[in-house]
């Protein structure tokens, strides 16, 4: 076989250090996904960004995001059984 141009190894690096790169960030998004979301959700339902000192803050949202997702459920049954008519 013929020798290659220097360009085709330069595109040949190239393209194996992005397919080495993908699938090393497909095995980081397929399995941790869920946890961060999970924590994510944890964390915002729990008010960790208020103020610890302030429990009036804490409480406060954690009061009005509990009654926001409850809200949420209670809206999503009502369509479901609105759209089943």
């Amino acid at each position: 076989m013929a020798d290659k141009h220097p360009d085709d190894l330069a595109r040949e690096k190239e393209a194996q250090r992005v397919l080495e790169r993908a699938v090393a960030d497909s095995e980081v998004v397929g399995q941790s996904t869920l946890a961060r979301t999970v924590n994510r959700a944890r964390s915002h339902m729990a008010a960790d960004e208020a103020d610890p000192d302030d429990p009036v803050e804490v409480w406060g949202r954690r009061t009005g995001r509990a009654l926001s997702a409850i809200a949420f459920l209670i809206l999503a049954i009502w369509l479901i059984g609105y759209l089943r008519r």
